[in-house]
């Protein structure tokens, strides 16, 4: 007779994590929509917001998750919040842990015949789980197209610079121009500037809070320049063909070693696969075999060489450009 509760646990966790996004569109789901349409910074100021007003609210967005960088756990989910730039406050993402964990507890509670310590010890797992799965996603899905957009805006402002524009319009044309995500972050930049901040200062805290490596390269270069002169337009122009030439690269070394990846990931699970399929075939297999008082170390052992092989396969093929 097949054993459905492990079918069942993975079909809470799969509904605690939709139940996230549910959450997320039925709160944003209006903004969300025309965000992903247009510069966000840009539809600000045409409502007829104040320019230092749309400053003081994107930059309170953009530190907002910092706050609990220094809490252990919080400050992972955190990290994560901030890379990916979402709408919901820290405090907000902790209520939606607790009501996700109260639910998976009430669902395993109905669903399942696990014992009071296993719901309580895996309510809470599967909360913070679907939370830090969820936005994990959104962080890479914005990373990645900030990526894709950073060689155009570049060379949007190389084009500007050699018609005239000083540095500080073509980064105000960036901003006009491309849209979100890195059109809104140029825009804190143009407006910072318009405000008397140092745009340098203002590109570096750009490249610290998105943490890409191309956005750093751009944040020294003018740096650079804006200590020791030389032509800017020619510099920008170099390193828009590095970055895209490290895009290009890398999306090559990604294709691969797609198939390593996948071979590591179904040889790092398969035991797992082999195990979960075994108990519903046969719940009663190991029986046997856990009475013996070498069942727990053999597990663990089992468990240790596994994690190092999930390590060791993600060492392998994860190379840098």
């Amino acid at each position: 007779m097949l054993n459905p509760e492990p079918i069942i646990y993975a079909a809470i966790f799969l509904g605690v994590l939709l139940a996230v996004e549910g959450i997320y569109l039925l709160v944003f789901g209006d903004s969300i929509r025309m965000n992903s349409r247009v510069n966000r910074r840009i539809d600000m100021l045409e409502k007829g917001t104040d320019r230092e007003k749309v400053l003081e609210t994107l930059r309170r967005e953009r530190e907002q998750h910092k706050s609990c960088s220094r809490i252990p756990l919080l400050s992972i989910i955190s990290d994560r919040a901030d890379k990916a730039k979402i709408a919901f406050s820290p405090k907000a993402l902790i209520m939606i842990m607790v009501f996700l964990s109260i639910a998976a507890f009430l669902a395993l509670s109905f669903g399942t015949s696990a014992s009071f310590p296993i719901r309580l010890g895996l309510a809470p797992v599967m909360g913070v789980g679907a939370v830090y799965m969820w936005l994990n996603k959104k962080a890479k899905a914005r990373m990645a197209l900030i990526e894709e957009q950073l060689p155009d805006a570049v060379e949007l402002m190389v084009r500007s610079l050699r018609v005239g524009h000083p540095f500080s319009s073509a980064v105000n044309i960036v901003a006009q121009e491309v849209a979100d995500p890195l059109g809104t972050e140029f825009g804190i930049i143009a407006d910072e500037a318009a405000y008397g901040m140092d745009i340098t200062e203002s590109l570096n805290n750009m490249a610290e809070s998105i943490g890409l490596q191309d956005l750093r390269f751009l944040a020294v270069a003018v740096n650079i320049q804006q200590k020791s002169g030389g032509n800017l337009a020619e510099i920008l122009e170099g390193l828009a063909k590095v970055i895209r030439a490290r895009f290009k690269l890398f999306r090559r070394v990604k294709a691969i070693t797609a198939e390593a990846k996948w071979s590591g990931m179904f040889l790092s699970f398969f035991p797992l696969l082999a195990l979960i399929g075994i108990n519903l075939a046969q719940p009663h297999y190991y029986d046997k075999v856990m009475e013996t008082e070498f069942f727990i170390p053999a597990v663990l052992v089992v468990g240790v060489f596994l994690g190092i092989n999930i390590i060791f396969m993600r060492m392998m093929v994860n190379i840098k450009v």
